[in-house]
């Protein structure tokens, strides 16, 4: 039985099982844009708690350094992509849809995210075991407020009252920690600076989450590998003769695959200042485990600052709540109307 017919048989079986769940009415009979929410909701939250435990992960591989841990964490996912692709039998239909690229000025701007993309996942693997994982979580506190800001000048997408709200709590909260440090740091203005146009500018491309994350990872993989060589051996004789490490960096590239597939695919399936707000979650994550695993400092006049931002999220969380049953109740208004 080839790959393509096992992965047709699993699919239907996967989908005969969740037509027997219990699920929500809103699913069941509401309109498929509530049901792309939703899904795109729960997506969104799944992503963000597994970057959570990625972001900790680098602690558990020492001796390796933060930039190592990035190089093997970079072949471990391209590892695991590929392996992913040629189970479910779907890589021939990533290279076709690269194939119809025709023009050099396509492929340019195929590859103009790519090192906002490497740059960020060296960066997340760097920060948590170098002293910067508090700041680095600042920089993903501002990623929302950048997407917001995207989302309303190139998209023209509007915000509710409550959204405006939680946009205001989190720049006083980002604002008064820039007042109390008397400086912004580089990890910082990185991650808000740059990251939100890697989510743009695929988005505006229509590449598909997985075929972009194909082509980050193929262009990188050649460089790794030299950087395993000639840079730095001893982690490769590490790496190689270790059963542990080999079994860590396995589980690496799996989850990390995993994380980044369906983080791409949430933002592709929500509005922009949906999936912008959505992702306060990730820094929430990162910031408890930067000050409780890590042990990066903190210290008491943060609350302050991190008390705002908070607010904001709670506003988020309301707001995300209202949706759901403003959903739930029209999806009951038409079942009603559809019965009568």
């Amino acid at each position: 039985m080839s790959i393509s017919i096992l992965s047709t048989v699993f699919s239907n079986t996967l989908t005969s099982t969740a037509s027997r769940l219990p699920l929500p009415a809103v699913w069941t009979a509401g309109s498929k844009q509530q049901r792309t929410l939703i899904m795109g909701v729960m997506l969104a939250t799944l992503s963000n708690v597994l970057f959570g435990v990625l972001y900790a992960y680098s602690s558990f591989l020492a001796p390796l350094s933060g930039t190592q841990v990035f190089i093997w964490r970079m072949l471990a996912m391209w590892a695991a992509l590929i392996g992913y692709l040629l189970i479910s039998g779907r890589l021939g239909l990533h290279v076709g849809e690269l194939k119809a690229l025709k023009t050099v000025k396509q492929w340019a701007w195929l590859l103009l995210p790519t090192p906002i993309f490497l740059s960020q996942f060296w960066l997340f693997m760097w920060a948590p075991v170098n002293g910067q994982g508090v700041q680095t979580a600042m920089g993903y506190f501002l990623f929302p407020l950048m997407m917001v800001i995207f989302g309303c000048i190139l998209f023209g997408e509007k915000l509710s009252r409550l959204q405006w709200l939680a946009v205001a709590f989190a720049a006083l909260g980002v604002g008064s920690e820039i007042v109390r440090t008397q400086s912004v740091s580089w990890a910082t203005l990185w991650v808000c600076g740059t990251y939100p146009l890697y989510y743009i500018l695929r988005r505006l491309q229509g590449i598909g989450a997985v075929t972009g994350l194909l082509v980050d990872l193929t262009i990188f993989a050649p460089f790794a590998l030299a950087y395993l060589v000639f840079v730095a051996p001893s982690s490769l004789s590490l790496v190689s003769g270790s059963g542990f490490f080999i079994m860590m960096l396995t589980g690496l590239g799996i989850l990390s695959v995993l994380a980044m597939k369906i983080n791409v695919d949430a933002s592709q399936m929500l509005p922009v200042n949906v999936y912008g707000m959505m992702s306060y979650i990730e820094p929430a994550l990162l910031f408890i485990l930067a000050i409780t695993v890590l042990g990066n400092p903190f210290q008491s006049s943060m609350i302050y600052s991190y008390g705002l931002i908070w607010l904001g999220i709670v506003c988020l969380i309301v707001h995300g709540i209202g949706q759901l049953h403003r959903a739930h109740k029209q999806s009951k208004t038409t079942k009603v109307s559809h019965a009568a």
